[in-house]
């Protein structure tokens, strides 16, 4: 079977896009229905059950990925029996992890209520929501999920994101309907529940249609299993980190504030994590160009490309963080009101969260690209521990400050000095290390300054609501740009990143996109001298 990368990649591109603006949207406007019709601490409950879910669902981290990546040779070489063979480990790998989860969660069903500190509404009862959620959780691994994994191999992802796209509009209808009619959170996960079993259903079946050779049946070698294990190992502390993080905080708040602090909490948390979602689609339409370029090109050409990478990035989380800086409470008060609001020193907190993990991304994105996983696997177990020891410790002390701090602690101490030490260790020569040092310290700066005069002005305003949002809005995109001009503006590299982006966009409107593989927005150098101003040519290229 013949793959059109280019054709496919395309359509996984849109059809992602379309998914994530709906993955934004939808639990936004759903979490603002939950509000008004049945109050915030459903909103804290809902967390809840997902943080402990995502704890149990850690027996799947590295699975999905190292079984795709088993089958790309297979497809390549039409090998059938291996691909089946290896469907039917995969399918047995996830009953076996559904088994896990349902054996563990049903053993944690007595202690649920003890995770919760205070008031628990007295229309529910904690215990059946929680195994309806344990429910959901568990057939999304015994229906057919091991199904997917022939999409991702075959680059056809396009396929299952827009069942899933479908599936969770019509979901999304379904709970606006029962919460606005019968305004019962049960019906409300039953929904959830059922919506879940049908996603996995209809998926099974599209890929039955698509891919009707591969069946579950055969065996692979002990070596090729043996291999697939230690892949799954090391891709699973690789990921180990982002889940423990994320989820330990809101059990640690749970357990030590209760659900009304939390679901706050998560509000001003869910506009992090959608920013951040947004800015992945950068970092994304890069990483295959940048994983091609480490092979191909020399270092010189590489390290050059990740100072590129890097200011562009630390350009845009600049205006982002001014933005979220002077947008936040403008925009809580809008949304939750005013009994729903963090005082601004949270904000400033967030957004230090908020451009901290952003570098760490990037930085993460050219570990990931040059595939050093097995070298980089103690440093999130490491970054994980560290931040539920301090998560335990400080919110004794500071409260929800002290789980704001740990995840800043663990991501700035731990997480981004050990990955810059591992890339300029196995990836680039350690010669390089202090410029790219210097480069994040400059960039960091400069995100300081821009939000910090940011704020300033539109302190000096009293203004509220739309008005809020627009005045301060044009303020920090201004302020940001021109502190990141006045940081970069005297650099070529600048100006050169400046024109590979217009040329890259007047290429896009053109049409006239390359089919080379390896093509991304570290690519497009030799595209850019006829629209480069004169000036330029005279000027000896950056090292």
């Amino acid at each position: 079977m013949n793959i059109n990368r280019t054709k496919n990649a395309a359509r996984n591109v849109i059809v992602d896009g379309m998914l994530k603006v709906t993955g934004i949207i939808l639990p936004f406007v759903m979490r603002t229905i939950l509000l008004h019709y049945l109050g915030i601490e459903y909103l804290g409950l809902g967390g809840l059950f997902r943080s402990t879910l995502s704890v149990l669902n850690l027996t799947e981290l590295g699975v999905g990925s190292a079984m795709v990546y088993s089958m790309y040779r297979p497809i390549t070489e039409h090998d059938t029996d291996t691909i089946c063979a290896l469907m039917r480990l995969y399918r047995r790998y996830y009953r076996l992890i559904g088994l896990f989860i349902a054996v563990v969660g049903l053993a944690l069903t007595p202690f649920i209520r003890n995770l919760i500190k205070g008031h628990v509404p007295d229309a529910f009862n904690v215990y059946v929501l929680y195994l309806m959620n344990l429910a959901a959780t568990v057939f999304t691994y015994w229906l057919f999920a091991y199904k997917n994994s022939l999409l991702n191999a075959h680059q056809r992802v396009d396929v299952a994101s827009m069942i899933a796209l479908i599936v969770s509009v019509v979901e999304f209808i379904l709970k606006f309907t029962v919460l606005v009619l019968f305004r019962n959170y049960y019906l409300f996960l039953l929904v959830q529940l059922v919506m879940q079993i049908a996603k996995n259903i209809i998926t099974a079946i599209r890929v039955n249609a698509m891919y009707p050779q591969y069946k579950p049946r055969g065996t692979l070698s002990k070596e090729k299993v043996r291999d697939i294990n230690q892949r799954i190992r090391n891709l699973f502390t690789a990921r180990f980190s982002a889940v423990i993080t994320g989820s330990m905080d809101t059990l640690v708040i749970t357990a030590f504030m209760g659900l009304t602090v939390l679901a706050v909490y998560q509000n001003y948390q869910y506009i992090v994590t959608s920013l951040r979602s947004i800015l992945e689609v950068i970092l994304g339409a890069c990483i295959a160009g940048v994983g091609h370029s480490l092979i191909t090109e020399t270092h010189e050409k590489n390290f050059h490309d990740l100072l590129k990478l890097s200011m562009l990035f630390f350009w845009v989380m600049g205006v982002c963080s001014a933005m979220l800086l002077c947008l936040y409470q403008p925009f809580m008060r809008m949304w939750m009101g005013e009994e729903n609001m963090l005082d601004f020193s949270y904000v400033i907190c967030f957004t230090i969260l908020f451009y901290s993990l952003g570098v760490n991304r990037l930085v993460n994105m050219f570990k990931d690209a040059a595939g050093i996983w097995h070298r980089d696997r103690f440093r999130p177990l490491t970054a994980a521990l560290v931040n539920l020891a301090l998560n335990l410790t400080l919110i004794r002390f500071w409260g929800l400050y002290g789980v704001l701090l740990s995840t800043v602690i663990s991501v700035l101490l731990v997480q981004i000095p050990w990955l810059v030490y591992n890339l300029f260790h196995e990836v680039f020569p350690t010669v390089y290390m202090k410029q790219y040092i210097v480069s994040l310290v400059r960039g960091s700066a400069v995100a300081v300054l821009g939000c910090t005069s940011s704020w300033f002005i539109c302190a000096q305003f009293d203004l509220v609501g739309l008005r809020a949002l627009l005045v301060n809005g044009l303020v920090a995109l201004m302020m940001s740009n021109i502190f990141c001009y006045l940081g970069y503006g005297d650099k070529p590299m600048f100006w050169q990143t400046v024109h590979q982006i217009l040329a890259v966009f007047k290429r896009k409107i053109s049409g006239r996109s390359s089919k080379k593989n390896g093509d991304s927005c570290m690519t497009a150098d030799r595209t850019m001298s006829s629209s480069r101003p004169p000036w330029w040519r005279n000027r000896r290229a950056p090292v």
